[in-house]
């Protein structure tokens, strides 16, 4: 069957262009971030006294204070979810064999039956916090249409490619369509609440403070 103009100049802009364009993008935006992070952390704001650092009682926690203990499930969902969002897309077969084919590097790469089971894994964690998101009603009060736009950037690469690797619908359009919303999921990804991807690395290993792998260190407050 043959495509129409329309989806053959979108399956090459998409293909083409609009790779390399959100690629730039999301670069652009990851170097504002991480300066304009770099900046707000160059002034220190006491925050404890030097006394209470040197208190062992002032930096203990208890475990039922956490999202660990009082959300197990939701613990796990969330880490299995977070997981596969980032190494489906690394270690995919196609993606690698495209990324051979435009600059002659690829990655090690999952086996086709094993991306396939990790993609479902995680389109199953996806309509979890949908459906937590819609039927639990102290989420869904707190909830706005941002939110559940943030869940289909999230959530639609990851089914469309689930389709179009098992080919259901018009295989066309569907990698096509999964091509544009990968990358707009790039692109958004320095600009929206995704920028926590980027955040989670810097307070780990450049911000000092509480949760972080570097020490803290006393700050004298007169």
């Amino acid at each position: 069957m043959t495509e129409s103009p329309l989806i053959l100049l979108l399956y090459n802009l998409a293909r083409g262009p609009l790779v390399w364009i959100s690629g730039l993008i999301f670069i652009m935006g990851v170097i504002y971030q991480c300066v304009s992070m770099y900046k707000l952390t160059q002034k220190q704001i006491p925050f404890m006294k030097a006394s209470q650092l040197n208190d062992p009682d002032a930096l203990k926690f208890d475990i039922k204070q956490t999202v660990l203990y009082t959300h197990p499930v939701m613990t796990v969902v969330t880490s299995v979810f977070h997981m596969c969002l980032i190494i489906i897309p690394l270690f995919l077969l196609a993606h690698n064999i495209l990324l051979d084919q435009s600059i002659g590097f690829s990655l090690l790469s999952f086996s086709e039956n094993i991306s396939d089971f990790l993609t479902m894994i995680y389109c199953v964690c996806a309509f979890i916090f949908l459906f937590r998101r819609i039927f639990l009603k102290r989420v869904r009060i707190i909830s706005t249409f941002y939110d559940y736009v943030i869940w289909f950037l999230a959530s639609a690469p990851f089914i469309t490619g689930f389709l179009a690797y098992h080919q259901l619908f018009n295989y066309f359009w569907i990698v096509t369509l999964h091509m544009i919303l990968g990358e707009l999921m790039i692109i958004a990804i320095p600009f929206t609440k995704f920028a926590h991807m980027i955040y989670f690395i810097i307070f780990r290993f450049f911000v000092v403070n509480e949760y972080s792998l570097r020490r803290l260190q006393a700050t004298r407050t007169f």
